[in-house]
C-alpha cells in the first residue's frame, strides 16, 4: 500500500510540472518572445525555414500565436506589402484566401517557395463562399498560362485533373500524322512576319504553311525541329 501510495503521489507531482510548464511556457513566449526560452525553441523547431522566410529564423511568434497555431490574417498581415500578387492574374485569386497553410507549407528545409498546391483548399473556400458544391473555374488562375492558347475551351476538367495535369490513357498520334492543326493553335509569333523571317529560316521549311506544324516540328516536343534538334523557339 504504501509503494503504491508513493506511486500516485509521483505521479501527481509529475502531472502538476507539465500543467505548470504547459502554463508558463505559452505565457512566457507571449510575453517575452520565443527567444526568451531558447531551449524550448530549439527542442519544439520543426526544421529550417525557406529561403524567404530565413529572416524570421527563431523568430516564432512572428507567424505562430500562442495554443492557436497560424492564423491567415498573421500572413496577410505581412504579405499585404506585396501588392503585385493581387495584381498578376495568375495570382490574383489570393485575395479570397483565406487558408494559407492549406497549399503554403514551411520548415521543409531551405526551399525557395514553400508551395504544396491542394485545389481541395480552394474547392472548400468556393463552397463556403456559395454554400453550394461549386466546380472551380480553372480559368480564373490558369488562363495566363494556358499552352492550349485557348483552342480548348474554358473547361479544362473535360481532360485534367486536379493532381495531376497529364492526361490518363492519353497518347499522342503517330508522328507521321499531318492533322496536328486539330490539336495545337499557332502562338501568335507564327502569325507575323516572325514566322516568315525566323521559323522558316530555322527549319529550312522555306514552303511549310502556319497549319502544316508537321513540315518541321516533331511530335515529342514541340521545341525538337526536323534536322535541327532542340531549338527553344516557343
Amino acid at each position: 500500500m504504501a509503494v503504491m501510495k508513493r506511486t500516485s503521489i509521483l505521479y501527481l507531482v509529475l502531472a502538476a510540472v507539465a500543467l505548470l510548464a504547459a502554463i508558463a511556457v505559452p505565457v512566457t513566449i507571449y510575453r517575452s518572445g520565443s527567444t526568451a526560452l531558447p531551449q524550448w525553441a530549439s527542442a519544439v523547431r520543426p526544421g529550417p525555414l525557406s529561403s524567404a522566410h530565413a529572416f524570421l529564423e527563431g523568430k516564432c511568434e512572428s507567424c505562430h500565436t500562442p495554443n492557436r497555431g497560424i492564423k491567415a490574417e498573421t500572413c496577410i498581415a505581412c504579405h499585404a506589402a506585396s501588392p503585385e500578387i493581387l495584381k498578376k492574374p495568375s495570382t490574383a485569386f489570393h485575395a479570397n484566401i483565406k487558408e494559407c497553410s492549406g497549399c503554403h507549407i514551411e520548415h521543409q528545409g531551405n526551399t525557395l517557395r514553400p508551395v504544396r498546391m491542394d485545389h481541395q483548399v480552394l474547392e472548400r473556400i468556393a463552397e463556403r463562399a456559395t454554400g453550394r458544391d461549386t466546380p472551380l473555374d480553372c480559368q480564373s488562375c490558369h488562363a495566363p498560362r494556358d499552352k492550349h492558347l485557348g483552342f480548348f475551351g474554358t473547361d479544362c476538367a473535360s481532360c485534367h485533373t486536379m493532381t495531376n495535369w497529364k492526361i490518363s490513357g492519353y497518347l499522342h498520334p503517330s508522328p507521321k500524322s499531318t492533322e496536328c492543326s486539330q490539336c495545337h493553335k499557332p502562338p501568335p509569333s507564327h502569325n507575323m512576319m516572325h514566322f516568315e523571317m525566323m521559323d522558316k529560316m530555322i527549319s529550312g521549311e522555306k514552303q511549310a504553311r502556319v497549319d502544316q506544324c508537321f513540315s518541321c516540328h516533331q511530335t515529342d516536343s514541340f521545341n525538337n525541329i526536323k534536322g535541327v534538334g532542340m531549338v527553344k523557339v516557343h
